[in-house]
C-alpha cells in the first residue's frame, strides 16, 4: 500500500485502489450499469421508440466505473493498486492475467475501451496462496522485509509525533524480539505504529511488563500468539530497556 502511495506522490498521480478479495467478479473490478437510473429512464420514456430508449440507458450516463476501467481511462496514467491478490479466486486471476497484458476492456454496449495511457500497476500479495506462474512472469518481485532497528525507529518518529526517543527505541526493540517468537502472524510496521500510539495516549514513558501485558492485543491479532508471547514479555522488556540505555 505505501509503495503505491509513494508512486502515486513521485509521478503526481491518482491513485487507485483495487481491493482483491474472495469472489470478487469481473463486474465489481471492471464496471457495472446503473440500473435504478436505467429503470427510471425507460419509465420516464415509456411509449418512446425502444432502440432510442435502449440507446439511452446503455450510454456513458448510466455507467459505474470501477477501478480497472477507471484506471484505464485517465488521460494521466495513475497508479493501479491491485491489493491482496492472493485473496482472489483462481478464475479473477485468469481474467487480471488477460487484462494487465492489453490494458483494454470491451464493454459490448459501448465498445472496446483501450487505455490512454498505460497505469503503474502494483500488486500485493500475503501468500495465502500461491499466484499462478504466469501472472508472476508478467510482474517484477519485490519482498519487503522488516526494516532494521534505526529505520524502523524513525518511521515510527515519522508517524507518530511527540514520541519520547526512549519510549520508540524501547518499543522497537520489544517488538523485534517478538518476531523471533513462532507466531502465526509477526507484527507488522503499521502494528508498531498502532501500539506505539496507543502507549502515547496512555501516556507511557517506558515500557513496564504489565503496560505490555495490557496492550500486547494492540501488536498481535492471535489469542494463540499472545499466549506465546506472554510468557516472554519480562524478558524482553528487559532486554528492550538495556538496549535503550546502552544501545
Amino acid at each position: 500500500m505505501m509503495v503505491a502511495k509513494a508512486l502515486a506522490t513521485v509521478h503526481a498521480t491518482e491513485l487507485i485502489r483495487l481491493q482483491c478479495y474472495e469472489g470478487l467478479d469481473q463486474s465489481a473490478a471492471l464496471y457495472e450499469w446503473n440500473y435504478q437510473r436505467q429503470l427510471l429512464s425507460i419509465q420516464a420514456h415509456r411509449g418512446t421508440d425502444a432502440d432510442a430508449v435502449e440507446d439511452r440507458i446503455f450510454s456513458e450516463k448510466y455507467l459505474l466505473e470501477r477501478p480497472l476501467l477507471a484506471a484505464i481511462r485517465r488521460d494521466k496514467a495513475p497508479v493501479l493498486l491491485i491489493d491482496e491478490v492472493d485473496r482472489a479466486d483462481d478464475e479473477f486471476e485468469a481474467f487480471l492475467l488477460e487484462f494487465l497484458s492489453d490494458f483494454a476492456v470491451t464493454i459490448p454496449e459501448l465498445g472496446t475501451v483501450t487505455a490512454k495511457r498505460r497505469p503503474i500497476v502494483v500488486l500485493t500479495s500475503n501468500r495465502t496462496r500461491e499466484l499462478h506462474d504466469a501472472l508472476k512472469r508478467r510482474c517484477l518481485h519485490l519482498h519487503i522485509g522488516f526494516p532494521e532497528q534505526r529505520l524502523e525507529e524513525r518511521i515510527v518518529e515519522s508517524r507518530v509525533p511527540g514520541i519520547e526517543k526512549s519510549l520508540r527505541t524501547q518499543i522497537v526493540g520489544f517488538i523485534n524480539q517478538v518476531r523471533t517468537l513462532d507466531l502465526k502472524k509477526l507484527p507488522s510496521v503499521s502494528e508498531t505504529i498502532d501500539w506505539a500510539r496507543v502507549l502515547v495516549l496512555l501516556q507511557a514513558t517506558e515500557l513496564g511488563h504489565e503496560m505490555v501485558k495490557d496492550t500486547l492485543n494492540v501488536l498481535l491479532k492471535y489469542e494463540a500468539d499472545i499466549e506465546v508471547a506472554l510468557p516472554q514479555v519480562s524478558t524482553f522488556v528487559a532486554k528492550a530497556s538495556r538496549h535503550n540505555v546502552f544501545g
